[in-house]
């Protein structure tokens, strides 16, 4: 018998975290800047990534299609994804995208999961603000991390982790604010589920499309409906290549 979920609206966080209320402090430090915090980072980073490729890429049989586009872009990119796995979305990230200066963005619930808020979220999440201060603290981050480190950032405009979901929750075009912002690059990064021969769980198949830049003949707001309306249509079209639903969501 399939998992069910229940929700009222596309928005709904059906999955609760270990800490749901978990906070950061204002003086909280996002990059990881003193010698010891840089190679605690490094070592962190890795060790996940390798954990990625053995239970997720290998055991799982997760398979990527399309990492090659990747490879058009020279500088710092944003990625935008489906939400569909609470630990797979992590670790097989990590697999597919350098590793040395990624980044995500999230929920500073993410903080309170044990071991890995505090050892894998805390090099390589950024923590979305609460108030002010720690809004303006994350835009300079994100700055920094694109156009000074070269990075790349992975957003889940969505939001909240829906395990399976085979379709995409809508979500708004301020998700688009950075790239818009800063003038660069997104990729996107839809997982699409399949039947397996044997056993019940999906096999996952993700693929990247991209680069899409910005269109710098619009105005910010144009500019972000436009980058938001390209996205959107593209994770849609690879989210209906999935054929297996392993959990059900009900509407109450």
């Amino acid at each position: 018998m399939k998992r069910v979920y229940y929700y009222h609206q596309t928005t709904d966080d059906v999955v609760d975290s270990h800490n749901q209320n978990f906070s950061l402090p204002d003086d909280y430090e996002i990059l990881a800047n003193s010698r010891i915090a840089k190679i605690w980072s490094g070592l962190a980073r890795y060790l996940a990534a390798g954990f990625g490729w053995i239970v997720f890429r290998l055991f799982d049989h997760v398979k990527v299609i399309g990492k090659e586009k990747l490879k058009q872009v020279d500088g710092g990119y944003f990625i935008y994804g489906n939400h569909t796995r609470p630990m797979g979305d992590v670790f097989t990230s990590l697999t597919i995208f350098p590793i040395k200066n990624f980044y995500a963005i999230a929920n500073q619930a993410n903080w309170g999961i044990p071991f890995i808020g505090k050892y894998l979220v805390r090099y390589g999440g950024l923590p979305v603000g609460k108030d002010v201060k720690q809004l303006i603290k994350l835009i300079e981050t994100i700055q920094t991390v694109i156009k000074d480190k070269k990075g790349e950032i992975l957003i889940y405009p969505e939001a909240h982790v829906w395990p399976y979901y085979t379709k995409i929750r809508t979500f708004d075009s301020t998700s688009m604010h950075f790239p818009v912002k800063l003038n660069a690059p997104s990729f996107v990064m839809t997982k699409t589920y399949h039947k397996r021969r044997l056993g019940r769980r999906p096999r996952c198949v993700i693929y990247i499309d991209g680069p899409f830049y910005p269109d710098r003949s619009l105005n910010r707001k144009e500019a972000q409906n436009k980058l938001h309306d390209v996205i959107w249509k593209t994770m849609n079209e690879r989210a209906q290549l999935s054929d297996y639903e392993y959990y059900q969501y009900r509407k109450e």
